[in-house]
């Protein structure tokens, strides 16, 4: 078996980041030429325009898949990667390898906040993700309206403004709302 190049699949139209998750699977004996093979697509990748990074994440053994990882600007910079020359031609040039594609998925958005490491199950439903993330937000609004506002009214607006938007990204980041997405697992992707 050979490595399969995928019909492309539908890259979402938001205009945001897109996080691209393959997850391909190697039959054994063939990992180190899979593995070349993979890093070298990759860094073909990284030199597109809107190309934000990548991760090549190894088999955890078995019949585990091996997963590549690539961040782009926004869809039109996805888009132009997957319909490359250099991507095909990539493909082209992978006899010997012995890998198949698996599983894709398209993360855009908050989606990246609610994907499973290491899954490919769908996002949750976007009114699921409202919920979770109003959940995620409302404590920071009333923490931050007590505690830092009334200490910013001495700066002028867009400062003041630039300071709130700093703190309630960074506290949704890592605070709220993976404490909020790992509570509600069960609800979001039952």
């Amino acid at each position: 078996m050979t490595a399969v190049s995928p019909e492309h699949a539908s890259v979402p139209t938001d205009r945001g980041e897109v996080t691209l998750l393959i997850a391909r699977r190697v039959e054994p004996g063939h990992e180190a030429a899979f593995e070349r093979w993979a890093k070298g697509i990759l860094e073909s990748a990284a030199s597109f325009p809107g190309h934000l990074g990548y991760g090549l994440f190894r088999s955890s053994g078995g019949d585990a898949p091996w997963f590549l990882v690539h961040r782009f600007r926004d869809a039109e910079a996805c888009r132009a990667w997957q319909e490359s020359p250099e991507r095909a031609a990539w493909f082209a040039d992978c006899d010997g390898h012995y890998h198949t594609e698996i599983a894709r998925r398209q993360l855009t958005g908050m989606e990246t906040w609610f994907a499973k490491p290491g899954s490919t199950r769908p996002a949750p439903p976007r009114w699921k993700m409202t919920i979770s993330a109003t959940l995620a937000i409302y404590p920071i609004s009333v923490a931050g309206s007590l505690l830092l506002l009334p200490h910013l009214t001495a700066l002028p607006l867009l400062l003041s403004s630039a300071v709130v938007a700093c703190v309630f990204n960074v506290l949704m980041t890592y605070v709220t709302m993976p404490a909020v997405s790992r509570l509600l697992r069960d609800w979001l992707t039952p």
